[in-house]
C-alpha cells in the first residue's frame, strides 16, 4: 500500500473540500492514485447528498455576477439549510461559481425536469430526421438509431441544463456534482433553485444603415 503524506491530503482536500480523514480513507482505498481517490469521494458525496436530498432548503442566498463591462449579468439563487451555512465562506463561493458559470455558459434550464416535452419532442424528432438523411445509418435498425438518439439528448441536456453542464472553471466536473461535492463538504441540503441571466441588446432589434446608400444619395 502507498504511504499517503500530507501533501497528499492537502492537494486533495483543495480539489474536492472534503474533510481531512476522508481525504486520507479514499487516498488509502485509492492505495494513493489522486484522481481515483477524487471519484470515490464524488461517490461518497452522492450516497451523502441523496440521504440529505429531501430536507427543506428555506434558507440561502441571491448571487450575481457581471461580466464583460456589463455586457452580461446573472442573478442565481441558491438554498440551502440554515441562515448559519448561508452566511459561510464556502456557501458564498459555490453561489459566486454558479452565478459565473450561468454567465459564460447561458444554461436555458435549472434542472432536465424543467425542459418542456414537447422541446425535447421536436428535438428527437430532428436528430432522427438528421439520421435517415445519413447514408451511413441505411441499415442500422429503428432500437440502434433510438440509442444514437437518446445520446444526442443527453448532450442537448450538457447544453442547455445546468447541472448537466461542465463545470466552466473545473470540466472534469458537473454543476450538479459540484453542487454534490459541497452538500458532503458542508453537510447540509444545497439546491440550486433559479437563475435570470441577462445580456445587453438580447430581443432588441437593432436599426442596420445602408452606409453606401447613404453616402450616394447625400453625393448625387
Amino acid at each position: 500500500m502507498a504511504e499517503i503524506t500530507g501533501s497528499m491530503v492537502k492537494s486533495l482536500r483543495e480539489k474536492t473540500g472534503a474533510g481531512i480523514m476522508e481525504c486520507k480513507s479514499a487516498l488509502a482505498e485509492a492505495n494513493g492514485d489522486e484522481a481515483n481517490a477524487v471519484q470515490i469521494l464524488r461517490k461518497k458525496g452522492m450516497a451523502t447528498a441523496d440521504k440529505k436530498s429531501g430536507r427543506v432548503t428555506a434558507e440561502g442566498a441571491v448571487g450575481s455576477y457581471i461580466h464583460m463591462g456589463g455586457k452580461v449579468g446573472v442573478l442565481v439563487e441558491v438554498n440551502c439549510e440554515s441562515d448559519f451555512v448561508a452566511r459561510g465562506e464556502e456557501f458564498q463561493q459555490l453561489v459566486k461559481d454558479v452565478a459565473m458559470h450561468s454567465a459564460a455558459v447561458h444554461p436555458r434550464y435549472v434542472r432536465r425536469e424543467e425542459v418542456p416535452a414537447c422541446e425535447l419532442d421536436k428535438e428527437r424528432e430532428i436528430l432522427r430526421e438528421q439520421l435517415k438523411n445519413d447514408p451511413k445509418n441505411a441499415n442500422k435498425p429503428a432500437d440502434v438509431l433510438d440509442k444514437i438518439i437518446e445520446g444526442r439528448i443527453n448532450k442537448y441536456y450538457e447544453e442547455s441544463v445546468l447541472l448537466d453542464q461542465p463545470f466552466v472553471k473545473d470540466p472534469s466536473k458537473t454543476i450538479g456534482e459540484l453542487v454534490t461535492e459541497k452538500v458532503a463538504s458542508i453537510k447540509e441540503n444545497i439546491t440550486v433553485r433559479r437563475f435570470s441571466r441577462f445580456k445587453m441588446g438580447e430581443g432588441i432589434e437593432k436599426k442596420v444603415d445602408d452606409f453606401a446608400s447613404e453616402v450616394a444619395s447625400m453625393v448625387g
